[in-house]
């Protein structure tokens, strides 16, 4: 009856005071699309302070973009910006002598390697010498986590709590008016049917099966601390301890 609730944190909304007391988990950006060493740093003493586990979030090098658009990178220019983002986080984290506990990617680069097989395979070969006891945040039953597993990578299924899902187990597209579950009863009932059936609802109402360990809420959504704080106060009256 364990939940994790993980959030997207250190993104310059600067509300991970607010929120760190209602999460197990967080991944903080770590220059790709965001962030620099103060914000890095500020963030993992909010961490350490609420006692929530830490976990890196790289992107596509994209801060103009928010890391929200696929880019086509050499696989030399990919693998020099990822190591640079997560050499820097690690860096930061060694100060407060924490360790890592997972990496979660961002954005375009998360979506795309649900479904892309090279560049999952280049992004597995990337992050496999920093995941030697740290967990892979994937999508159940997408590219990445197959990958991952048949590199001995050790994964957590992550599902969104916050977002909506097409068939297939993609999210739908932010473009789209319906992309965004921002209505606080709305994703504690989209959470609670998960943990309960392992399925999840998409939008043309089939009930798909998935599997999650972990759910994640966007740090910069516009209500993330009452989505956070409603999650955390009515998964416990429901049983689940947040951990």
């Amino acid at each position: 009856m364990k939940v994790d609730i993980n959030c997207d944190v250190g993104e310059g909304v600067a509300n991970e005071h607010l929120i760190m007391p209602y999460i197990s988990s967080c991944n903080i950006a770590c220059g790709g699309h965001f962030g620099d060493k103060q914000t890095i740093d500020k963030t993992i003493q909010l961490a350490v302070e609420n006692g929530v586990k830490i976990g890196a979030h790289p992107s596509f090098p994209d801060k103009e973009n928010f890391g929200r658009r696929f880019m086509e990178l050499p696989k030399t220019k990919l693998k020099e910006s990822i190591t640079h983002q997560l050499d820097l986080f690690l860096e930061r984290l060694s100060l407060v002598q924490k360790e890592l506990h997972h990496i979660k990617p961002h954005g375009a680069l998360y979506n795309a390697l649900a479904v892309d097989e090279q560049l999952a395979k280049t992004i597995v070969e990337i992050l496999k010498p920093y995941l030697n006891s740290a967990f892979l945040y994937v999508p159940y039953n997408s590219v990445i986590a197959k990958i991952a597993l048949q590199s001995d990578i050790k994964i957590k299924y992550e599902a969104f709590a916050d977002r909506n899902y097409n068939d297939d187990l993609t999210l739908v597209s932010r473009i789209e008016k319906n992309a965004l579950l921002a209505d606080k009863s709305d994703v504690l009932n989209h959470v609670i049917f998960i943990l309960k059936h392992n399925k999840v609802k998409t939008i043309s109402g089939l009930k798909v099966p998935i599997k999650a360990d972990t759910f994640c809420v966007h740090g910069d959504s516009e209500n993330a601390l009452e989505i956070v704080s409603h999650l955390y106060r009515q998964l416990q009256k429901e049983g689940f301890v947040i951990r």
